[in-house]
């Protein structure tokens, strides 16, 4: 993907107008009456996502500015809504002649607005590039865009060309662009080196099972883990799923898409923390090795783990790198995970869910969430419902009830952990139908968030 960025001061750059009812009359008056009688007789409203382009004057150009509507600045729904111009536009440079409810957003949602996927049919390029205000930090939105646009490309890849191992190759190609150390446990070594459900999970897989580790910065800096659960597809094992539910099931290694755009940003800024990031990398299939129903396994914290339903497989494969992550005592264990329907059920699909027995972390994060316009809602680990992980022969079952699923499931997770400041979230990672900014495809959620919490501590 081409920068869209360009140096301040860009010649000839496009004025772009943002426009309210409260506003539009003071826009006019700048406008002046040719450009202003040419937008009423065009019969243009300033209403939220109407647009208009403006006409050259004297002929000096083709395109002489644009009109964008906004909602009113107390009833904002949606802050990525000028992300719609990133196909309305035609090719140009631009710029904001006047401030959007937020500029920084608006920028990064035009950005991200352009993203195509292009590895199977060719697209025509859109060539718009944005001079942005001098209070918008260039650089770092060009960080995000990058992150944003692996994470989109690795989830939207089929698992015929993104599997166990060429997930492990994506990570490789990031460490090694930012001098990170990398290494992967494949196929039998993972029972050699205690990982027996990672191993459980993906045995049947033609693509051997994996744990990919990666780790970048300073030993002397504060420890963050982050863990992406990567099961490159899921057929849902021996306890099969339906055509329908299987059909995205490509993006079910979208927590480990966010693991590396979080990671990716983390990097190419700087931060000062010792980063680490373990993805499970499998592919939960269907073959005379696949795991079943009611088998028992002792997992790398000790725990033994009766399988209620070979569909519940994320968690697993996330439980063996918990442990591991936990045993570095990081000061914060972050994993995402496209683990449950019942966080769609609960917040629909554009607010991930999330779990976490720190107060303050909670808050925190919920507050860069709607700063970033990437938010997030924590759902609680209600403890009683523990008592819907009990298995009558092991230490705990992998599924719990048909009710509170995304809460048990958090729960199963927290008994492999014992930091407090950890956060679990439970993502779709998927944009159904385009909107502004986000089109049709994998999405990134949560990173965006928590890359905000981090640069404010660590930056």
């Amino acid at each position: 993907m081409d920068p869209i960025f360009v140096t301040r001061g860009a010649a000839n750059a496009v004025p772009i107008w943002f426009v309210t009812a409260a506003n539009y009359a003071d826009v006019r008056k700048v406008l002046g009456p040719e450009l202003s009688g040419f937008a009423e007789a065009t019969a243009f409203e300033a209403k939220a996502g109407r647009s208009l382009l403006l006409p050259g004057q004297n002929g000096k150009s083709a395109l002489g500015g644009v009109l964008f509507g906004l909602e009113g600045p107390d009833d904002t729904q949606d802050p990525f809504l000028p992300g719609r111009l990133a196909q309305l536009l035609p090719a140009g440079t631009y710029r904001f002649a006047n401030e959007p409810h937020d500029a920084r957003l608006a920028a990064l949602a035009i950005a991200l607005g352009l993203y195509q996927f292009t590895r199977y049919r060719k697209a025509e390029s859109r060539a718009i590039k944005l001079d942005l205000p001098q209070s918008v930090d260039r650089d770092d939105l060009a960080r995000i865009v990058e992150a944003v646009t692996l994470a989109r490309d690795l989830i939207n890849t089929p698992a015929n060309d993104m599997g166990p191992a060429q997930l492990e190759q994506a990570a490789r190609k990031l460490a090694a662009r930012h001098s990170a150390t990398i290494n992967a446990v494949v196929g039998e070594e993972l029972l050699d080196k205690n990982f027996p459900l990672i191993h459980a999970v993906g045995r049947a897989a033609t693509s051997a099972p994996r744990l990919i580790d990666l780790t970048w910065g300073d030993d002397k800096h504060p420890r963050v883990t982050l863990v992406g659960k990567g099961v490159c597809f899921d057929t849902g094992g021996l306890d099969i799923k339906p055509d329908s539910g299987m059909l995205n099931m490509k993006k079910d290694m979208g927590g480990a898409a966010t693991a590396l755009a979080l990671a990716s940003m983390i990097m190419a800024r700087g931060l000062k923390i010792r980063l680490r990031v373990l993805i499970p990398a499998v592919e939960n299939s269907i073959a005379g090795a696949s795991f079943r129903p009611r088998d028992i396994y002792t997992s790398r914290k000790g725990i033994t783990v009766e399988i209620g339903n070979t569909d519940a497989e994320g968690r697993l494969v996330l439980a063996d790198a918990l442990a591991l992550a936990d045993e570095d005592k990081p000061e914060l264990i972050a994993d995402f995970a496209t683990l449950t329907g019942a966080a769609r059920v609960a917040l629909g699909p554009d607010l991930p869910a999330f779990f976490t027995d720190d107060d303050a972390l909670a808050a925190e994060l919920m507050r860069h969430g709607l700063a970033e316009n990437d938010p997030l809602w924590r759902l609680p680990l209600w403890r009683p419902y523990e008592a819907m992980l009990d298995s009558k022969v092991a230490d705990i079952n992998n599924v719990g009830g048909s009710q509170g699923g995304a809460i048990t499931a958090a729960l199963f997770m927290r008994r492999f952990v014992t930091a407090k400041s950890w956060l679990h979230v439970d993502l779709f990672a998927w944009t159904a139908a385009a909107k502004a900014g986000r089109p049709e495809g994998g999405e990134l959620q949560a990173a965006r968030a928590l890359y905000a919490m981090l640069a404010a501590r660590y930056g």
